[in-house]
């Protein structure tokens, strides 16, 4: 009942049938995006900032919002996401603008129409580089989403002048080859990173380059480049990067938040220990943060190489802007800029230099002169917290109240609170799902040559990359397995499109894929295997993990073998909200073939 009536009141106020025209947050300290101003009272009416230091009486149409020891600092800014995901958080916690970095531009377009509109009450403004500027076989190819790509110098012009027609807020342009972290992509030559930032610039728009060295990031800069949106992580800035870019007037990202994952310390994960962030998130959510991309800390090195080359960065004053590269695993949409924030101040910045980072100096460099500041005539994008965040950074957490286009986000917080927690609610009920006494769950058969799949419960699906724009494919029939069981005969080839390709059979435990299940009766999961002598994975989804699985490795022989593995084997894998289990094809590409019988849990 509460939950509907908040559901009520959050659509009479979207539509403007039930909300004041104008609020005034009265005496509270105020951030206007580059200094704390003292105490101030703000009137916004219709979206906007009407008077940034209002004194007199409360106007007829007005309602006003005390608030005792809090400070009220413009939205926030994250100037390096990933949007495919996570629309409706952001918002829920301050970050009132995303600017992406890489998306197709169509998924793009639903947000930007009901931003011009004016009807965006409900997530953060978005602008994006739409498909960045990369080579084929580079970065940004991998992920299976098919894109133009870019070779020579003499067609950088027409390949931007097709991005900023589709709409392109900016040109984003790869110049990595991946080599620091593993990988081996092409990437854009110097010559046609030069054009391709010339044809931006003759476009009149931004050209922002992603790098990973710091050899990549001064050639970049030298190329005309306006702005970087990762710092290099392979070695220190040296004195002449720094005088280079401060000479050329570039900006840079950091994008702390997203290299500690990378560097294997889960730091997002210290925002789940927030009460009040945590309980915006639902548990795929909080398992995006508590995440690393790799397995090895090396974090102790990243802290040293950030605290020296934005600390040299910032005694030259060349502008720091705060991003996550959220959607990475260790990363969420929104709630990353709040751990950005803390890691660019422990890095050197003074808290205040860090709320610039994610309020005026993006709004700058970005050129979106209608916000990241409290000053008239200016979007009404405000966060109101408790405390003082130009002294603790982490103040930024405490949120009170979110303003987006001068609308309250209170409401859709609560109606997300309530939500999550009648999922919650559900899920405790939710009992372990009775088992065979026999724990197999593979029922293969096969009538007139056709194969069946069957189970107790759930069902058995064929699993590809396809569903990631993959090439990888399988075919399915039936065998004979040991002791004359049907086996399941599974023959195909991995082939390039995505960047992790996969191709086999999952089990999906709950009436609809990827409902969860209590599996927590079982300890594991067995089957026989024999194939090509090739490796192969069982990979293990769970509500929290996602869509990236916890995975075990095995080979399958020419002979049959028994493969056993505990639930413990699938690092973080919760067996009560088990999604999915997957036994497939993976860690290479080419020719696969493999068969499987006897699939069982174990129950004994």
């Amino acid at each position: 009942m509460r939950l509907n009536l908040i559901s009520l009141l959050v659509t009479a106020c979207l539509s403007g049938m039930a909300c004041a025209d104008a609020t005034l947050i009265r005496d509270v300290a105020v951030f206007d995006g580059q200094a704390m101003q003292g105490k101030h009272s703000v009137l916004i009416r219709d979206g906007k900032i009407v008077d940034a230091d209002f004194r007199g009486e409360l106007p007829k149409d007005a309602k006003e919002r005390r608030c005792v020891d809090c400070t009220l600092l413009p939205g926030l800014i994250d100037s390096h996401v990933h949007a495919f995901a996570n629309a409706k958080l952001p918002v829920l916690v301050g970050v009132t603008t995303q600017l992406d970095m890489f998306m197709p531009i169509a998924a793009v377009k639903p947000t930007k129409e009901r931003m011009a509109k004016g009807t965006l009450d409900d997530e953060a403004d978005l602008f994006s580089a739409g498909i960045l500027v990369t080579t084929p076989g580079g970065h940004g190819t991998e992920y299976g989403i098919p894109i133009p790509t870019l070779e020579r110098p003499e067609d950088a012009e027409a390949f931007v002048a097709a991005r900023v027609a589709e709409g392109s807020d900016y040109i984003k342009l790869v110049y990595d080859d991946g080599k620091s972290y593993g990988f081996n992509f092409t990437t854009l030559d110097l010559p046609t990173l030069t054009a391709a930032i010339k044809a931006a610039h003759g476009q009149g728009k931004l050209a922002v380059v992603h790098v990973s060295t710091l050899k990549a990031a001064s050639e970049a800069i030298e190329a005309g480049a306006d702005g970087l949106v990762h710092l290099f992580t392979d070695k220190e800035a040296d004195a002449g990067f720094v005088t280079l870019a401060k000479r050329k007037g570039v900006f840079i990202v950091p994008t702390y938040s997203v290299y500690e994952s990378i560097f294997g310390r889960a730091g997002g994960a210290t925002l789940l220990k927030v009460p009040a962030l945590a309980s915006m998130l639902d548990e795929a959510q909080r398992g995006a943060l508590d995440r690393t991309i790799r397995p090895v800390n090396a974090s102790a090195r990243l802290d040293g190489l950030m605290r020296s080359s934005i600390g040299q960065l910032k005694a030259a004053g060349v502008p720091i802007l705060a991003g996550t590269d959220a959607g990475n695993p260790g990363t969420l949409h929104g709630l990353s800029l709040h751990r950005e924030l803390e890691l660019l101040v422990q890095a050197g910045l003074t808290p205040s230099e860090a709320l610039t980072a994610a309020t005026a100096a993006p709004a700058k460099a970005f050129r979106l002169a209608d916000r990241g500041r409290i000053a008239k005539g200016l979007k009404a994008d405000l966060l109101l917290v408790q405390g003082d965040p130009s002294r603790d950074i982490t103040a930024t957490r405490a949120i009170v109240e979110v303003w987006k286009d001068g609308k309250p986000v209170s409401g859709l917080r609560e109606a997300r609170v309530a939500a999550l927690e009648q999922a919650r609610v559900a899920a405790a009920a939710r009992k372990p799902q009775a088992l065979p006494q026999d724990g197999r769950i593979g029922l293969f058969s096969s009538e007139s040559g056709q194969l069946k799949l069957a189970a107790p419960f759930g069902s058995w699906i064929e699993t590809l990359d396809k569903v990631v724009q993959g090439n990888s494919v399988v075919a399915l029939s039936a065998g004979q397995g040991p002791e004359q069981q049907t086996s399941l005969q599974l023959k195909g080839e991995l082939k390039p499109g995505f960047a992790f390709p996969w191709a086999g059979v999952s089990f999906m435990p709950g009436q609809q894929a990827f409902a969860p299940v209590d599996l927590s009766a079982a300890r594991g999961i067995r089957f026989k295997v024999r194939g090509d002598g090739g490796l192969y994975a069982v990979q293990a989804f769970w509500q929290a993990g996602g869509f990236q699985p916890a995975a075990a490795t095995f080979r399958a022989d020419p002979d049959w073998k028994e493969v056993t593995y505990a639930w413990g084997r699938f690092t973080g894998f919760d067996p009560k909200t088990t999604t999915g289990l997957g036994i497939v094809a993976a860690m290479r590409q080419g020719p696969f073939q493999f068969e499987i019988a006897d699939v069982r849990l174990i129950v004994e």
